[in-house]
């Protein structure tokens, strides 16, 4: 499992900027933390994107998103 990145403190001053919300128009987002956090470790390992590890999704779908 990897650990987590973001501490909950930090994660909940940042969680309303992100879209999907449950309250927000169109689609819902699945996890926008896991998102963050797929993107924080990628950006602290320096890996390409293929090598994110499946806890955090297929890699493709959020490299898109």
């Amino acid at each position: 499992m990897v650990r987590k990145i973001l501490r909950d403190d930090q994660w909940e001053r940042i969680e309303y900027m992100l879209p999907g919300k449950k309250n927000d128009r169109g689609q819902t987002a699945a996890d926008n933390r896991l998102f963050v956090e797929a993107v924080l470790w990628v950006a602290r390992t320096g890996s390409p994107w293929r090598d994110l590890p499946d806890e955090f999704g297929f890699w493709n779908s959020v490299y898109k998103r």
